[in-house]
């Protein structure tokens, strides 16, 4: 969903933790679209440190990195909380996904609320704890149930007709495209790395590298796969 909005011209403000955060930067930055990681530290203190590439490569790809407190600062308990609601504010709307029942993100939730912030949350499985702060959401606090990239645009009044022209070619969120986009013709490139620009699972990247190489797209070098021009 994070990469169909981007794809339309979305910016994705989240806070680069692991998860849903990491998955969020990645589906953006790997359609061409923006992002914005709100830190917990300093610029300079990716938390956590697994994710100074990610941080890297959506800086690269014209996003930004934003946080409150100086260079040099630590990210600590209560500063987690505190960004939450810098995430909130940035945001025309906020939309929790995979949420338990004590997760943080129903912190920035509250935060979105109190700002008079539209706030979504996508629905799971009954039975599984990692939805449950969504479903809460959805039960006792007037979340509106989001499903898909056009339910998101709805939240803040976006016609999803009108906004498919927006930004980036909405047909650049089609995982062939998506692949393509994220191989290099000169710098061979391994299928976690490809995936990872791209944000796809890497079984699904295999696949479709298998389809560009019969067609004469992709080429694997046995270090790395490149993209034939």
């Amino acid at each position: 969903m994070a990469g169909d909005l981007a794809a339309r011209g979305v910016i994705i403000v989240s806070g680069a933790a692991w998860g849903i955060d990491g998955v969020a930067h990645r589906a953006a930055f790997g359609v061409g679209g923006r992002t914005v990681a709100v830190l917990a530290g300093g610029v300079d203190k990716v938390y956590p440190s697994g994710h100074t590439e990610l941080i890297e490569a959506a800086m690269a790809a014209g996003g930004a990195v934003a946080a409150e407190v100086p260079c040099g600062a630590a990210p600590t308990k209560w500063r987690f909380l505190q960004r939450n609601r810098l995430i909130a504010a940035l945001g025309a709307a906020t939309v929790v996904v995979e949420a338990g029942w004590r997760s943080g993100s129903l912190n920035t939730a509250g935060h979105a609320s109190a700002l008079g912030r539209p706030l979504g949350a996508v629905p799971g499985p009954i039975t599984s704890p990692a939805s449950a702060g969504c479903h809460r959401l959805l039960r006792d606090y007037d979340a509106v149930c989001i499903t898909c990239a056009d339910d998101a645009l709805a939240l803040v009044g976006i016609d999803a007709g009108l906004a498919s022209g927006a930004g980036v070619d909405a047909a650049r969120t089609d995982d062939a495209t998506r692949v393509r986009d994220a191989l290099s013709t000169r710098a061979p490139r391994t299928v976690g790395d490809i995936a990872r620009r791209a944000g796809m699972d890497p079984s699904d990247v295999a696949v479709i590298l298998g389809y560009a190489l019969l067609a004469g797209d992709a080429v694997d070098r046995g270090e790395g796969w490149l993209r034939v021009t």
